[in-house]
């Protein structure tokens, strides 16, 4: 699908076969992510996304929205209700999807409670009350994380917790760019790259949550509704199935009692829930990389 034609710290995790690993696949910044290529819109996004949700056999995705893009672009209320009409639940991402580290918690709170009038209408009686943090800042100070997470907690919410990234988005601005110069070479070298990166983190991450648990945990994956993230995904659930992973609903992955350990720890720029739960401990994260110049000089 798509609009182209084109360190072990001691422990031993194999790169290869995760026999009966699950992970749950969650989207964000719905119903508008980052760049698009020409011609293409949100709507088309989306409804590549879904497609092979549906192809694919997927459980119930979440998609956790911001409402001021459809203040932003009243067209982009389309992209919403495409997911609602493919079953798909959605979450609260907050309002303008605003950084926490520079909010106060009543700030935090206004932007998130601002974004609940849409998400009833929307989900029509189902379960909305799935709460993603923008940039996954939860508090850089121990005193806002602790308020927010009481808020959240007292209004309903469970924390849609991540534990598995690979910075899926770093590719959509370059795609665009690359399909607008036709530059398919470029695309080529996105579509490897975006495969590697994400193989290199699914080991990454079962890594650290050896370090951590002792075990593979259900993972949350973090995805956007990105442009390039739809042309990819069919090749990446691929790519996660010949690993023997299985899919499962984020209900599901996060009943798993890792998801109730609350690292309970003030942490600037964030991260994923094992992230923070390795920094408390104060291990060593994997050896990993990222293509970052490589991404941000392609087809300027």
């Amino acid at each position: 699908m798509g609009w182209v034609v084109a360190g072990t710290v001691g422990l031993v995790v194999s790169a290869g076969i995760a026999v009966g690993q699950q992970i749950a696949v969650t989207f964000d910044d719905l119903p508008a992510h980052g760049q698009k290529p020409p011609g293409v819109t949100r709507l088309e996004i989306a409804q590549s996304i879904l497609g092979t949700l549906k192809q694919e056999k997927l459980p119930p995705t979440y998609g956790f929205i911001n409402g001021k893009r459809v203040e932003e672009d009243p067209t982009s209320l389309a992209v919403l209700k495409a997911w609602r009409n493919a079953g798909q639940p959605l979450g609260n991402h907050t309002w303008a999807h605003e950084d926490f580290e520079g909010e106060t918690v009543a700030q935090f709170e206004a932007d998130a409670e601002k974004d609940e009038p849409l998400l009833k209408q929307l989900m029509a009686g189902e379960d909305w009350h799935w709460f993603r943090y923008p940039f996954l800042h939860e508090g850089e100070t121990l005193e806002k994380r602790r308020a927010a997470r009481t808020w959240l907690l007292a209004r309903g919410y469970k924390i849609a917790e991540v534990n598995m990234d690979f910075e899926d988005y770093l590719w959509n601005a370059p795609y665009a760019r690359c399909v607008a110069k036709h530059d398919d070479a470029s695309i080529r070298k996105l579509h490897d790259s975006y495969l590697a990166t994400a193989e290199e983190y699914f080991t990454v991450f079962r890594k650290s949550s050896q370090l951590v648990y002792g075990r593979d945990v259900p993972y949350v994956l973090l995805m956007h509704i990105g442009a390039f993230d739809a042309h990819m995904l069919p090749e990446l659930l691929a790519m996660y199935r010949a690993k023997g992973v299985s899919f499962v609903s984020l209900a599901e992955a996060e009943r798993d009692p890792a998801y109730s350990d609350d690292p309970d720890f003030g942490y600037k720029g964030g991260g994923a829930l094992l992230e923070l739960e390795m920094a408390k401990k104060k291990l060593k994260f994997p050896a990993n990389s990222k293509p970052y110049q490589e991404l941000d000089a392609m087809c300027r």
